[in-house]
């Protein structure tokens, strides 16, 4: 089975994908840079265990690219390069910047959306990877009136910021990138958080304005902000409808589509059958501030009048007016052919006041529970065997290769090379030329290293579970004790 490159795997939409694509049994590769002092590896992990810990499910590992769309070869290393030319068959390019607005080409969005695309393209044609599906927006329809066709794209309209003039560029580039298969589009609306949950870890649109009167509030009294003020803010009467998607639809939607190469080389609108009215998405942030912030004493000297906090609403918010204009109808031919097995759930009032309570009672995402550090990194314990291929994997001749796949924290998947009825060196993911694989949790590898199990035990237990043949069960496991204790301990 062949691995699918996932860009932007640390945002909120990646995240989701990852998930889902794991789930559904998909091997995954990741491209992701390191952010705030955390290497790219231990970024995949803390999202894989915040998934662990709400699914109370273990989770394989994807294989990690440390590296960076706005540089050349994508800040790739040779090595990487090869690797992803031998093993990845298709790309999730879902990275973007959400940046409105912007116009030095230089600068954000377009070096991420323009130029991140073009970097992406450019490895899929120097690996040969024959499968790109594109994550875009439905709003390359810009300004536009009436209904929109999933099979338009640049038909001359005006546009309403710097980021669906950038996503038009990239969709242009994409169409026109002649790889071996047509592209798969994807074109979701404006994605808010989780439909069961609330659970969001970007705060644009919708949580922005929640944002602001959260902020504010604590100079208001109760009341002095409306939802009628709201919507007099932005110069609408309440009956414009917004398009809003759940994350998990979306990601649901994408992950069942890359399964099923029948539907390949479309443009599906991931757009809801039911948008939003504004009257409502406007009630809810009113109500999510009176129930959930902490409001101002009206007895405290230093609180402002109701006139004040409008005007500093309406000026905070010119950024989103444009945002906040009446939604196009959407054509959803193809979606609705590939996908009526999957109807997108309407984001209704009940929803909405359940991402703003998300969202309030995080602090925006200041309070979320951080997952442990990565400790105990499996492929720490590796590192020798990863090395020796390094050095002289390509000149030597293994009778061997198994494939070793740890789920849950630190874990990953490795394809083991032995001789002489040793592993003697390892390398990322697992491959098809492997003859067997081991299957097991970081936690029983640990308990393994520290001889606090023995590989039979943990075989006769189910602990270790073995697919695959061609290698007698006293042989296979005489190489995994080799690996979890090497020759130098």
């Amino acid at each position: 089975m062949a691995y699918c490159l996932l860009t932007g795997a640390a945002g909120l939409l990646g995240s989701y994908l990852l998930r889902g694509c794991l789930i559904a049994g998909h091997r995954m590769a990741v491209l992701v840079r390191p952010a705030r002092g955390e290497s790219a590896r231990r970024r995949i992990d803390a999202i894989l265990a915040r998934w662990e810990t709400e699914t109370n499910q273990l989770l394989p590992r994807a294989v990690v690219f440390e590296g960076d769309l706005r540089r050349p070869d994508l800040g790739l290393g040779a090595s990487d390069r090869r690797w992803i030319g031998r093993h990845c068959r298709a790309v999730i390019h879902s990275a973007a910047r959400l940046t409105f607005y912007g116009t030095d080409p230089q600068r954000e969005p377009w070096i991420s959306n323009v130029e991140g695309t073009r970097h992406v393209l450019e490895l899929c044609r120097q690996c040969g990877i024959p499968e790109f599906h594109h994550v875009s927006t439905a709003y390359v329809c810009g300004l536009r009136e009436g209904r929109i066709l999933e099979t338009e794209l640049d038909v001359g309209q005006e546009t309403g910021n710097d980021y669906e003039r950038s996503k038009i560029e990239a969709e242009k580039l994409v169409l026109s990138a002649g790889l071996e298969h047509p592209p798969t589009i994807y074109r979701p609306s404006i994605i808010v958080g989780d439909s069961q949950t609330g659970y969001t870890s970007t705060f644009h649109g919708f949580y922005a304005m929640v944002r602001l009167a959260h902020t504010l509030v604590r100079q208001m009294v109760l009341g002095s902000i409306t939802a009628d003020q709201m919507m007099e803010t932005f110069h609408i009467d309440g009956h414009e409808r917004k398009d809003y998607v759940p994350v998990d639809w979306v990601a649901a939607a994408i992950t069942h589509l890359l399964g099923r190469p029948e539907h390949h080389g479309r443009t599906y609108h991931l757009t809801a059958a039911e948008p939003t009215p504004v009257a409502v998405w406007s009630r809810a942030i009113q109500h999510a501030v009176e129930r959930y912030s902490t409001l101002a004493d009206p007895s405290d000297p230093t609180i402002r009048d109701a006139q004040w906090f409008a005007d500093l609403f309406r000026e905070q918010a010119k950024i989103y007016r444009a945002y906040w204009r009446d939604d196009p109808q959407f054509d959803r031919t193809n979606t609705v052919a590939a996908l009526a097995h999957l109807p997108c759930p309407t984001v209704d009032y009940d929803m909405l006041l359940r991402m703003a309570r998300f969202a309030i009672q995080t602090n925006f995402g200041r309070r979320e529970r951080k997952p442990s550090p990565l400790n105990g990194d499996i492929r720490t314990h590796l590192r020798q065997f990863l090395e020796a291929n390094d050095a002289h994997g390509q000149e030597q001749s293994w009778s061997t290769s198994l494939g070793l796949e740890v789920s849950g924290h630190g874990g990953g998947q490795w394809k083991l090379l032995a001789r002489d009825g040793r592993v003697r060196a390892a390398e990322e993911g697992i491959h098809d030329q492997c003859g067997a694989i081991f299957h097991l949790t970081s936690d029983t590898f640990h308990r393994l290293a520290d001889r606090q199990l023995s590989v039979s035990q943990a075989v006769l237990s189910g602990q270790v579970a073995i697919s695959g043949t061609g290698t007698r069960p006293d042989v296979l496991e005489t190489l995994l004790q080799s690996v979890v204790t090497p020759e130098n301990e």
